[in-house]
């Protein structure tokens, strides 16, 4: 016989099936989506410590561990680009700060610090996190929000020289602890009262250091320069800044700007045309999340804070005024039957504003200021009622998906079911129901894409010498259970979940194990030593 044929022949044989170093875990026999963008293989993923080890054919590996993941899918952990998990990682229950919600649908790294919220303490927080212990990686932002809170408070006016010199300093200071980019929340008050030029003084901070401006837009809707100018605002930000402009949750949001995501993606199309770097995550509902506040007030009434916003409810005058725009805001949302509250144990939970104002026999503006006057804000976010606006269209998200630069993201907070089930929602309602992507888009836009995005070092690939977050999940088990009524279910479906090497979940059970890590950002060039 042919000396080469020979040896083609034996390799073929006997290759896949010799064994290697023994390993601490061997998933077997699984279909591996590796988080490229290419073709599945069938056979194992081992992994050794914090690593994986091997991804390849078959072969007949020792190990202390042995996972059947025959007819099962085999990824990256999923990594969710846009979270607000404070209630599950900084809860003083060890269970909570494992993160069920997350770990259930097979996400082993979560973005934080995002609409503009994350602290510019970056080592402190890191240092607390890591010593208290989380289910999850965390990857950090530096929110323009909070340093803009922490030097101006609540009010509305622009900083002073010194007061910016100041905010420049905190981006700086979150850069070089660690963060991966600014963050802002400009349709939130009191971000929504800087203008352009403060935000790009700040966020050339982050820039010069390498970092990423993500940004929930200053208007994602009608309220104030409109989806498109407010796109392009953002764009502006980041080219003058010089840094990557990544969109939180894209999208068309109200009945005024349904149907413009064909023109919203051309912007950001015209933009990265033009030589800059853009992106965006999305959530695969309908529904948005946000606050009865941030959805129904004008700007101006929540200028100073929530005690002074209660002050112009006091005031008749002023209270007229703020009404004739809550109508128009309200109209924008779809109307009072679109807004469904969400926050727990209150009296509205569960319900929309038009049955809270039928049941109070009051308009439905009225019924949201009797809602705004008995809440208690807590926070730096949105404050007061959560809500659920029902306000987006299916066109309209189907083909934001579908864009090459968008991937993944839950924006998960308490009351909405996005928190629990977005990663199952989007596989079983857009890859198997409606086929609008395919199973191998959503593996990649879960997880590789992600992590060249925010440039995660050996994240987000079943590659030999990344580190070890790997979701086994079944392809007909894997579905959301959590709904609009019943927001806080864990999602079916995952077989097996491992953090940095550590088993997190099985078989949709926590282990106990708070496998995960704050991932920092090396320090930039042109920080001080620490």
């Amino acid at each position: 016989m042919n000396r080469l044929l020979l040896s083609a022949l034996l390799v073929t044989v006997t290759g896949p099936a010799l064994s290697a170093a023994p390993v601490d875990v061997v998933i077997r026999g699984g279909t591996i989506y590796s988080g490229e963008d290419a073709a599945p293989i069938v056979g194992d993923v081992e992994i050794k410590g914090d690593r994986v080890v091997y991804v390849g054919p078959a072969r007949r590996t020792p190990a202390g561990r042995v996972i059947d993941a025959r007819g099962q899918i085999v990824a990256p952990g999923f990594i969710d680009a846009h979270t607000h998990p404070d209630t599950y990682i900084r809860s003083k229950d060890a269970k909570q700060r494992l993160n069920l919600p997350w770990l259930a649908q097979g996400v082993s790294t979560i973005v934080t610090g995002v609409d503009g919220y994350g602290t510019p303490d970056i080592a402190d927080d890191a240092r607390a996190l890591a010593a208290s212990g989380v289910g999850t990686n965390l990857v950090p932002f530096v929110g323009f929000g909070a340093i803009r809170a922490r030097v101006l408070g609540q009010d509305d006016r622009a900083p002073n020289p010194a007061e910016l010199a100041r905010e420049r300093a905190l981006a700086a200071k979150g850069m070089c602890e660690g963060a991966y980019g600014l963050s802002t929340g400009l349709f939130y008050a009191p971000q929504s009262f800087a203008k352009t030029d403060e935000v790009v003084a700040v966020a050339r901070e982050a820039g010069s250091r390498g970092g990423i401006y993500d940004t929930h837009q200053r208007d994602e809707s009608s309220y104030t320069i409109g989806l498109i100018g407010s796109t392009k605002e953002a764009i502006q930000i980041g080219r003058e800044a010089k840094m990557p402009v990544h969109f939180a949750h894209l999208k068309a949001l109200g009945v005024d700007v349904q149907g413009e995501a064909p023109e919203l993606i051309a912007t950001i199309e015209a933009a990265r045309a033009a030589g800059q770097n853009v992106t965006a995550d999305q959530y695969p509902w309908l529904a948005s999340g946000s606050s009865v506040d941030a959805s129904l007030l004008p700007r101006g009434a929540s200028d100073g804070g929530y005690k002074k916003m209660i002050a112009r409810f006091d005031d008749p005058a002023t209270l007229r005024r703020i009404k004739i725009e809550m109508v128009e805001n309200l109209r924008r949302r779809g109307g009072p039957e679109s807004i469904l509250l969400t926050s727990a144990g209150q009296p509205w939970t569960g319900k929309t504003l038009g049955q809270m104002a039928t049941a109070w026999r009051l308009s439905p503006v009225d019924a949201a200021i009797r809602i705004l006057r008995v809440a208690n804000p807590a926070g730096t976010g949105p404050a007061g009622v959560g809500v659920a606006s029902f306000n987006m269209a299916d066109r309209d998200v189907d083909l934001i998906m579908k864009q090459p630069w968008v991937v993944t993201s839950s924006d998960g907070s308490d009351g909405h079911p996005r928190q629990y089930a977005t990663f199952p929602r989007k596989y079983q309602a857009y890859v198997r129901e409606r086929k609008v992507i395919t199973l191998r888009n959503f593996v990649r836009h879960s997880t590789g894409l992600t992590a060249d995005m925010y440039r995660l070092d050996r994240r987000g690939y079943l590659r030999p010498g990344y580190f070890a977050d790997v979701v086994v999940f079944d392809p007909v088990r894997y579905a959301p259970r959590a709904d609009y009524i019943r927001p806080r279910v864990p999602s079916v479906g995952v077989r097996a979940l491992f953090v940095n090497g550590k088993l997190a979940l099985s078989n949709g059970v926590t282990t106990g194990a708070a496998a995960g890590r704050v991932l920092l950002r090396p320090k930039p060039a042109g920080c001080p030593a620490s």
